[in-house]
């Protein structure tokens, strides 16, 4: 290749990560005006949105889970909606059924109606709450991105995001998420308590008679390119072999594992925790204004990539170890490949 043509594609990239930061500046901001503080949270619920992926977020109730996810559907026009989960609901439910209506000439015919599953962007509130019936056709959609319905399959609308919630600390009438449902999400983010100095913010903002409208600054479609944008940054072979070793690290027995996870850990991350881990280093890597990932990108959303895939047995659980001390400990021994 030509210097010109190398210069270029240096200008092109450029272009496309200032335009990546722009936009994900500005539905930040939108996002602030309602939000206040959580902002690790808001940045990994954005960064999932624009890498393609689901997110799960843990925390006790009022800490605005919600409200976060409600207001990004705002801010981007995106189709949105909202599922209550219960102990009671169906897929039907979700995904939708088969009604009869009647026609103009007074006869009847079998007409699909839509669920709330066809969206862009579903929150899935109190997701431990819904049976293992109906969170397995949840998990068809995040996985397929599509419904069944009878002998229907239906394609479900682009992009295509589920931002779930639950809480941590309940356990009556809930059903924990199977393994292989939180495998499809690529983020897990722990929602924490507000600073003494958010806490009088929420207070002014809530109890007021002020009312906050959040505008759309964004759009599906813009949504969809920078997707591609994310895709397409390069990734060396260092911080892929790094990604690569902390995936292992968290497996017992393996080349990279340390002596917490072999004696531990009874399941550790698939391969799709590789892929989560480079694609939210590639979102790191454009908000620092750079068209590559690096091993630093890869470490900074390990943490929330890894904590829902690491499977803990019973000793851990009777020490009082869980999947973010393992996760840390993987992090500590694990070294980034020169």
């Amino acid at each position: 290749m030509s210097t010109q043509g190398s210069v270029a594609d240096a200008g092109a990239a450029r272009e496309q990560a200032q335009r990546f930061r722009a936009t994900y500046a500005k539905i930040r901001d939108e996002v602030g005006r309602a939000m206040v503080g959580q902002d690790e949270i808001v940045e990994g619920v954005l960064s999932a949105l624009f890498a393609g992926g689901h997110v799960l977020l843990e925390g006790v109730p009022g800490l605005g889970k919600t409200l976060l996810v409600r207001t990004l559907g705002n801010a981007v026009d995106l189709a949105f909606s909202r599922v209550q989960f219960t102990p009671d609901m169906m897929p039907a439910d979700i995904q939708g059924t088969m009604i009869l209506v009647e026609t103009e000439g007074g006869g009847h015919k079998l007409e699909f109606q839509e669920g709330p599953l066809v969206a862009n962007l579903v929150l899935a509130d109190e997701i431990n709450r819904a049976t293992p019936k109906t969170q397995s056709a949840l998990l068809e959609a995040m996985q397929e991105k599509q419904i069944s319905v009878g002998r229907r399959t239906l394609p479900l609308p682009e992009p295509f995001c589920v931002m779930a919630t639950q809480n941590p600390v309940e356990q009556e009438g809930t059903y924990p998420l199977p393994e292989a449902q939180l495998d499809r999400f690529l983020f897990k983010l722990v929602v924490g308590y507000p600073q003494e100095r958010e806490y009088h913010e929420i207070l002014n903002r809530t109890t007021s008679d002020s009312d906050t409208q959040v505008r759309k600054v964004s759009s599906a479609a813009e949504v969809l390119a920078l997707r591609h944008v994310v895709r397409s940054v390069p990734v060396p072979e260092n911080a892929q072999n790094y990604a690569v070793r902390l995936v292992m690290g968290t497996q017992p027995k393996s080349e990279y594992s340390t002596k917490l996870v072999n004696e531990m850990v009874a399941l550790g991350s698939s391969p799709r925790g590789a892929q989560a881990l480079l694609l939210g280093g590639k979102v790191k890597a454009l908000l620092a204004g750079r068209f590559a990932v690096s091993s630093e990108d890869i470490a900074a959303v390990a943490p929330a990539v890894l904590r829902h895939r690491v499977m803990v047995n019973f000793r851990a659980h009777s020490e009082g170890i869980g999947a973010e001390q393992v996760v840390n400990d993987v992090l500590s021994n694990v070294q980034a490949a020169r």
